[in-house]
């Protein structure tokens, strides 16, 4: 599972013109499923997302997590973070899960980070949606289960 997190002064998503998630201070995430993740794996990635200190502090130093800056997410989903390029100039998905247990896992996130209290907003699985952020740093992290589980053995 792989999570591109961007903090944000603000994000929306569009999908047929039409807004259906937008957020002010926070974490705009991308998330990317493969074949091998599941719920357990979710949970950590959940855990490390909501307790990651990225925010500015009164001293100007990343020290404050999203709960510490009332912020909010935006989770969208994206199959490309799982792109093989290493044969061609045209990727492909083969690590990508599967739409049904993407979207199962997806939506497992989604309520995961709720349960913690903080608004999420989300794009439409599998649309086509049109991404809108102010990136803020610009502060831009890449998490991936394969590092964090095997921090956590």
């Amino acid at each position: 599972m792989r999570f591109l997190i961007q903090r944000v002064n603000k994000a929306n998503v569009e999908v047929d013109k039409k807004c259906v998630g937008k957020i002010g201070k926070g974490f705009l995430v991308f998330v990317g499923i493969t074949q091998s993740d599941n719920k357990e794996i979710a949970d950590v990635m959940v855990k490390k997302l909501i307790n990651l200190r990225v925010f500015s502090d009164e001293n100007d130093r990343m020290n404050l997590a999203l709960k510490d800056v009332n912020g909010e997410l935006l989770i969208v989903s994206q199959f490309t973070l799982y792109a093989n390029c290493k044969r061609g100039n045209r990727p492909d998905f083969i690590q990508a899960a599967k739409a049904e247990q993407a979207n199962d896992l997806y939506e497992y996130i989604v309520d995961k980070c709720k349960e913690n209290g903080i608004n999420v907003q989300t794009g439409i699985f599998g649309a086509d949606m049109k991404v809108e952020l102010l990136n803020d740093g610009p502060v831009t992290i890449i998490l991936d289960s394969n590092d964090i589980l095997e921090i956590n053995k």
